[in-house]
């Protein structure tokens, strides 16, 4: 196992989510940097910074980790999506590193610009009116992929299934925005539903939490924690040093890998 070092305190969130999904894949293929550059086309050198929030991984070099390790590609693509749209709003200027190949939709949509330009005028001001038409449409499908990217990144972190201090005993509860301020800490509210162990603030069992992750899903570990009598330290919504030593007793006594990471088999047990 790597030992990595911790990713800068100014990331944001959705990046950090994001490299830690790639350095647990990194870490459970047993590869080495080294190894990692020789099956894909990216250096030691580019995969250390990637690796450590020192540079935003391009989409083909999250798409060839995935590969290599045989990982979920469209979740880690969704993953990079949001990630990335994050990382070029912190930092204006030129977009952050993009794969190399021109996406073929803009193509398509200069050309149907182009061919739609001879549509007639509309009558007393003489304005063409298909590029408008053709405009308002571009936006809207613009729009309606980020909202299904935001919907995925969501769904990949339990966000809006329950998730958050205002989940409903339904579940159906919307989700406010996760926001750490110094010092602050979560109530834990336990109960058992068809068998299942919940602390009110996510219904998720698949969410993959390592070092320096944070939101709703990390607060409802940590109540978990606390619950079968591990003391994750406080109930503050970020994956610490004291909730990574509690996360890899609890591993340990279940006999499973001590890796410190909140992932599947490891909620399975803390909803018992």
């Amino acid at each position: 196992m790597s030992r990595w070092k911790g990713l800068p305190a100014s990331l944001d969130h959705r990046v950090r989510h994001l490299v830690v999904q790639l350095r647990r894949l990194k870490d459970h293929s047993g590869l080495s940097l080294a190894a990692l550059a020789a099956r894909t086309s990216y250096s030691k050198s580019s995969w250390e910074r990637y690796l450590n929030g020192k540079k935003l991984p391009p989409r083909a070099a999250v798409e060839a980790l995935a590969r290599v390790c045989e990982a979920d590609v469209p979740r880690l693509l969704a993953l990079h999506e949001v990630a990335e749209q994050a990382w070029n709003a912190e930092r204006p200027g030129p977009p952050a590193e993009k794969a190399e190949k021109p996406v073929p939709a803009t193509a398509t949509t200069v050309t149907a610009a182009t061919t739609v330009t001879d549509t007639p005028p509309v009558s007393g001001r003489g304005m063409p009116f298909g590029p408008l038409v053709l405009g308002a449409l571009a936006v809207l499908v613009a729009a309606g992929a980020v909202l299904l990217v935001a919907r995925l990144w969501e769904d990949a972190n339990g966000i809006g299934r329950g998730a958050g201090a205002a989940m409903t005993a339904g579940g159906t509860g919307a989700a406010p925005e996760f926001t750490h301020r110094p010092g602050e800490v979560f109530g834990c509210h336990l109960q058992r539903s068809a068998g299942t162990l919940y602390a009110g603030h996510s219904r998720t069992d698949t969410a993959v939490l390592g070092s320096g992750a944070s939101g709703w899903d990390v607060v409802e570990a940590q109540c978990l924690l606390r619950h079968q009598g591990y003391d994750p330290g406080g109930v503050d919504g970020i994956v610490g040093g004291r909730t990574v030593r509690a996360v890899k007793r609890l591993q340990a006594r279940f006999k499973l890998p001590t890796d410190g990471i909140v992932g599947p088999d490891t909620w399975k047990v803390l909803r018992r």
